[in-house]
């Protein structure tokens, strides 16, 4: 009875044990991902503030009263981010399907497709990944240039529709597709086209998705060429139109964090309409696995 009895407490401390790492896990985890929140909470606090309230120590996180002023002078004042955010979004958008498209079709024919030299290509092709952008600069203005693309948003849109990384992604993932899929639709009499978009890219909500995320960010965030390929102030894109408020504003903090948020916006709602397919990519690789 004594030695039933000493198992069992055993049985529960030993199950016990795994429990008790997990919620402590969760907890140390919750508290790092709370402070990486805090700046973001900082800055959308500060752009509802009165100017006087900025500097209050400690910090004061909800204003005694909410201010509007510095969003409306974002959207409605001299400079504002309206023709800001529709360049940013024409080439982002423009950027990204081109992108995730070709990346796509060359994942395809990087896994699924049996040609001679096919792997070398491909590891030069990823080798390229090496090659920091700031060395192609002065070539990619000289091309610019002599196509007359310079100073417009194709300067941006059309290398921005390649990706190296986006291609390795995607074809990581296609290898992992059962070839036997792909020859029982040849048997069927399916070609390379059906098999691809009726087959693989169903397949691939994940990866795309995520390819989707991520390419969307980098396009929106690409402060480095608007800076050097974009000379129209009309033609600006987010990242010069804040810094330009912010050389403008250079004292006015609470309007700097409303700027700071308004092109914080249409990362988060791209994160948040992607998600669910990035979860749901999650959720099937690990039923197959």
């Amino acid at each position: 009875m004594n030695t039933i009895t000493a198992a069992g407490g055993t049985g529960r401390r030993e199950k016990r044990g795994p429990v008790l790492r997990k919620w402590v896990l969760t907890l140390v985890m919750t508290a790092f991902g709370l402070i990486m929140l805090l700046p973001f909470a900082w800055m959308i606090s500060t752009s509802f503030k009165t100017p006087l309230e900025v500097f209050r120590f400690p910090i004061q996180w909800i204003p005694d009263e909410i201010v509007w002023k510095h969003h409306e002078k974002v959207w409605t004042g001299p400079g504002n981010f309206v023709s800001y955010y529709v360049n940013s979004l024409k080439v982002s958008v423009i950027s990204t399907v081109g992108a995730v498209a070709f990346a796509a079709l060359a994942a395809y024919g990087f896994s699924r497709v049996k040609f001679r030299g096919r792997d070398a290509m491909f590891f030069i092709y990823l080798s390229m990944m090496m090659v920091p952008p700031q060395i192609l600069f002065v070539p990619k203005f000289v091309l610019f240039d002599w196509m007359g693309i310079y100073n417009s948003h194709l300067a941006l849109i059309l290398p921005g529709m390649f990706t190296i990384f986006g291609v390795f992604l995607l074809r990581q993932f296609f290898i992992t597709v059962p070839h036997e899929i792909s020859e029982a639709a040849f048997i069927d009499g399916a070609g390379h086209p059906k098999i691809f978009w009726h087959i693989i890219l169903p397949l691939a909500k994940g990866p795309l998705a995520t390819l989707t995320i991520l390419d969307f960010s980098w396009h929106w965030n690409d402060y480095e060429n608007a800076l050097i390929f974009l000379i129209d102030k009309n033609l600006y894109t987010v990242p010069l139109g804040l810094q330009n408020f912010v050389l403008e504003n250079s004292v006015d903090y609470n309007g700097m964090m409303a700027a700071a948020t308004a092109a914080m916006i249409p990362m988060i709602l791209v994160f948040l309409l992607g998600q669910r397919f990035i979860i749901e990519g999650i959720a099937n690789g690990a039923v197959k696995g």
